[in-house]
């Protein structure tokens, strides 16, 4: 392999693909950044045994070849050459080392055996579609803090994508994509008729950790999407990236029943100042401590009185105007929980729908239509406010 390329022209590809590389731990051919020099480019590639990532850049060939080098290492290196200079990028007569040179600069990097090279899945080119990658990144933004962070719990330590049925109201078919970690769940929902019939019947199921990845390969841009019977696959609009997952198959648990009890008709609500509620707890979460983490929040029909208390760090009690219609007496949540769901929201004012002490609360936003955020209260036990071991 002989070839010359500019570095800012690789860089970002080489960085795309160490971050999917384990750094230091697992076997030397997962940690391997795969160079492949033909058809006037260098294909970029890697691969966690999950995740596998490739790209095409340009280069001038003077020699065809395949090269694996130590991931890692080389992105580093490439990363600290100075920016705009030419590469040169070649084997030597016995194939056993790269050699890396960029002006007087010269460099020697130990070749891996290229029996360890496994070809790649092939980006199906049947039933594709161009989605918004912006959109994408919102949706795993808005959901995946409410997936479980754990991989024993398999369905809810994953994203759940699935094609729904269209409300009255819909002028198109609707995809509905969830997130549940047991005491908090997340659905967001768009119109898309392309998604929804690509999607299978009985929907997808992406893992956490991938979503995350996924998420720093995606930019603002079109992208090219695609699924396999195993995968999901995405390419940049220009298919000069690749990126593709493994699909899992759990049995996601049904959640149109808590869903359903959002419209009990006696059910409480609450209305409130978003920015002003997160101002609130902010300060309340300084008096939380590790038994008792949890806002306590008493209603009125026109305002909410917010507080907490610890034995060691004393009490807080803050007022915030709101406006209130039903029965329930009070409620508590825990702080840090409700702080991070309010964040997710990009509305001024946002609604509680109250449906129980202890019972599910849904969170909507007058500004995002689409989303909601379910919370499991904490029970209260009236001595002490409220607390976690009795949850």
């Amino acid at each position: 392999m002989f070839l010359k390329a500019k570095r800012d022209e690789i860089i970002e590809g080489l960085q795309k693909s160490a971050n999917i590389i384990p750094a230091k731990t697992g076997a030397a051919f997962l940690r391997t950044i795969w160079l492949k020099a033909e058809a006037g480019a260098l294909a970029v590639m890697s691969t966690d045994s999950n995740l596998e990532f490739s790209g095409s850049y340009p280069a001038v060939i003077q020699e065809e070849g395949l090269a694996g080098v130590q991931g890692r290492a080389f992105y580093d290196l490439v990363r600290k050459l100075p920016a705009g200079a030419e590469i040169t990028l070649k084997t030597d007569a016995e194939k056993q080392n790269l050699l890396v040179e960029q002006g007087a600069r010269k460099y020697k990097l130990p070749l891996n055996d290229p029996e360890w090279f496994q070809k790649f899945s092939a980006f199906p080119e049947n039933g594709t579609l161009f989605w918004s990658g912006d959109l994408l990144n919102e949706i795993i933004e808005k959901i995946a803090f409410c997936i479980s962070d754990e991989d024993s719990m398999e369905a809810i330590a994953c994203m759940y994508m699935l094609p729904a049925q269209a409300g009255p109201m819909d002028e198109g078919k609707r995809v509905d994509v969830c997130g549940l970690n047991g005491h908090q769940f997340a659905m967001f929902s768009f119109i898309n008729d392309d998604v929804h019939a690509l999607l299978p019947e009985e929907g997808i199921l992406i893992q956490k950790k991938y979503l995350l990845e996924l998420k720093k390969w995606l930019s603002a841009d079109e992208i090219e999407l695609s699924i396999s019977n195993k995968r999901l696959f995405f390419r940049t609009g220009d298919r000069k990236e690749t990126f593709s997952l493994p699909l899992s198959y759990y049995q996601y648990p049904n959640f149109r029943g808590f869903l359903a009890k959002l419209g009990d008709q006696n059910a409480s609500t609450l209305h409130a100042n978003r920015l002003e509620m997160i101002d609130a707890l902010e300060r309340i979460t300084i008096f939380n401590t590790e038994t008792n983490r949890c806002t306590y929040i008493t209603f009125r029909p026109d305002e909410s009185i917010l507080s907490s208390q610890g034995q060691e760090t004393g009490t807080a009690t803050e007022t915030l105007e709101s406006s209130f219609q039903g029965t329930l007496p009070h409620i508590a949540f825990p702080t840090k929980n409700l702080i991070e769901i309010l964040n997710h929201f990009g509305s001024e004012k946002v609604k509680f729908v109250l449906t129980g002490a202890e019972a599910p609360c849904g969170i909507t936003g007058e500004s995002d239509p689409e989303y909601l955020v379910i919370l499991m209260p904490m029970m209260i036990q009236e001595e002490t406010y409220y607390s976690e071991d009795n949850a």
